[in-house]
């Protein structure tokens, strides 16, 4: 073909090659073996090269029912948390020719108006939060290959479920404020009916329950700096002895406790330490900087899609939990009183 002329076409291959363009279809679409020779192959993939041949994915995907697009329908974006999720999926599914549309459920928690006419004809599968779990009847995505993020493996509803160790998370903030010498705790529990905030009580109070002498209060809370500054300051002012570290379910749970422990005239950390569990970028706003766990929400969002792509394609993904990580910053420090 002369240079500047229209796009080379699988004909125009199957020419250079002197094959059929059954021979090309079958080749380019890693068809070939036990069907064409090495040699053929080989010969089809140079001509391809030559001429710059591309696929017309379009026209392939409508052949083959498949749109090469995947939904992430996630909680209301209230935080950056699952913008980062988003930024890790869209990356990997660039990488393999698939794009991403984002679904925020409306409600945060709930169900979900169907963005589409039919998400089966629109979607080749569906990524999916617990917190939004409810959304995928309303879209029938429940009904489309389907991972599962931040999810009970046991109960999942996916073909396959990827974690942050969000449970190792809540341990590692434990650990932390019980070597300080904290042994009176309020936990600020995210009031959200979610796999996730159950894991992160079970394990803080699986942890502090093992410690000799160690309590523990819990008062939940929506995920509202607002809502979240009202429990922590009638819990902080209930009867009997004050807690000495606050444990936030999330750093803008972390934020509300703040506001309540000055409206209280208490110092952080001097008289109660604080922690919380995400390491957004409101975790360095806050003075002091707050101690947290730091979520690596692209690296989730990478490995989510990465696996959707593995159940689309027959392969079992990667069951393993992705590592979290305390980081110590000036909002703990032991106890002034016993």
């Amino acid at each position: 073909m002369a240079r500047g002329s229209t796009r080379p076409t699988s004909r125009d291959v199957a020419r250079a090659a002197g094959v059929s363009q059954a021979a090309v279809s079958l080749v380019l679409g890693d068809k070939w073996r036990g069907r064409v020779s090495e040699t053929t192959a080989q010969r089809v993939r140079d001509a391809a090269r030559d001429l710059g041949y591309r696929p017309n994915l379009a026209a392939r995907n409508l052949r083959l029912g498949r749109t090469r697009t995947v939904l992430l329908v996630v909680p209301a974006l209230t935080t950056e948390f699952f913008a980062g999720v988003y930024t890790g999926a869209a990356r990997v599914a660039a990488e393999h020719g698939f794009g991403v549309v984002l679904y925020p459920s409306p409600e945060g928690v709930g169900p979900a108006r169907d963005p589409f006419a039919s998400a089966q004809a629109a979607l080749d599968g569906v990524l999916a939060s617990s917190m939004a779990a409810d959304a995928l009847t309303a879209i029938r995505g429940d009904q489309l290959p389907l991972v599962m993020l931040d999810s009970d493996p046991a109960g999942s509803l996916g073909a396959a479920t990827v974690n942050l160790d969000i449970a190792d998370g809540a341990r590692q903030i434990a650990d932390h404020l019980l070597a300080l010498g904290h042994r009176r705790f309020l936990h600020l529990a995210a009031d959200v009916p979610s796999w996730t905030f159950h894991v992160r009580a079970h394990a803080l109070t699986a942890r502090i329950a093992a410690t000799p002498g160690a309590t523990l209060r819990t008062a939940p809370a929506p995920i509202s700096i607002d809502e979240a500054r009202t429990a922590a300051e009638t819990a902080l002012t209930a009867p009997g002895p004050r807690p000495t570290a606050v444990v936030c379910d999330d750093d803008k749970l972390a934020a509300g406790a703040y506001k309540a422990l000055r409206r209280l005239g208490l110092r952080i950390p001097d008289d109660v330490s604080v922690t919380g569990l995400d390491d957004l970028a409101l975790a360095t706003a806050l003075d002091p900087e707050l101690t947290t766990v730091r979520l690596d929400a692209e690296l989730f969002g990478e490995r989510g899609m990465q696996a959707l792509l593995d159940v689309l394609e027959g392969r079992t993904p990667d069951a393993a939990d992705i590592p979290v990580h305390l980081v110590v910053r000036a909002s703990t420090a032991p106890p002034s009183t016993p």
